[in-house]
């Protein structure tokens, strides 16, 4: 089994009287694609909010390699090694894409740094573009390549190929494989196809709550996320 680079243990958040996050375990194994999944209001966006520091639990503790990050605020855990797209694109629309990339990297040759995350998702060609003139696939890749600068021990990508057309998300498959096992990946997805075939394991989420976790096979088969979720095996064909 592979070391565990990210771990949460008893996560919990309340918003007023809503329990968005309740307990949940969670262990992400290094150079994994892990998806996290559940239906709408289930808690993901919180979970990760949790682990990448944007909000504080109410209870529970977040590790990444061992060491204890609960305390560490969002700056400091992007520095520590943990990379968060967002689902909505947050881009520099007015600055070209070199400049984006250049924004996140850290040390090293700078100009040396970008191009080698834009050739990752290829936007190398693209360099000199304003950003906000990119369609909206390759914007997506854009904040991929911003988020690679960062040299992440973990890339956090939230519903990254929403609003993606079919093609896109081809070419977004291929690249999030081809991420790992130098990065670790926690996916966030509501594209069931997307997930069966890139995730080693998935965790679903429900009412805030873990109600499975295991190899795609093992999700699919799962009578209590076909009930919650995945609404019979058409869903996931």
């Amino acid at each position: 089994m592979a070391a565990v680079i990210l771990q949460a243990s008893g996560l919990s958040r309340a918003f007023g009287g809503l329990q968005a996050v309740d307990g949940v375990d969670f262990e992400l194994q290094a150079g994994e694609i892990h998806a996290l999944i559940g239906p709408n209001g289930a808690g993901k966006t919180t979970f990760v909010s949790l682990l990448s520091g944007r909000i504080k639990p109410d209870a529970g503790v977040i590790r990444l390699g061992g060491s204890d990050i609960t305390a560490l605020p969002a700056h400091a855990r992007v520095r520590a090694g943990i990379a968060y797209t967002f689902q909505i694109t947050s881009i520099y629309p007015r600055l070209s894409v070199f400049d984006n990339v250049a924004l996140a990297v850290r040390g090293g040759d700078l100009a040396a740094s970008v191009m080698v995350a834009l050739r990752r998702v290829g936007l190398a060609e693209r360099a000199d573009q304003v950003a906000g003139n990119l369609s909206y696939g390759h914007q997506r890749l854009l904040e991929v390549a911003m988020g690679l600068a960062l040299s992440p021990r973990v890339l956090i990508l939230d519903e990254p190929t929403q609003g993606l057309a079919a093609g896109e998300i081809t070419g977004f498959v291929a690249l999030i494989r081809s991420l790992v096992p130098q990065t670790t990946v926690l996916l966030i997805e509501h594209n069931m196809e997307v997930v069966m075939g890139l995730a080693d394991r998935i965790t679903v989420l429900n009412f805030g709550r873990v109600l499975a976790r295991g190899t795609p096979a093992e999700i699919r088969a799962n009578p209590a996320v076909q009930a919650a979720y995945l609404g019979g095996d058409d869903a996931v064909a």
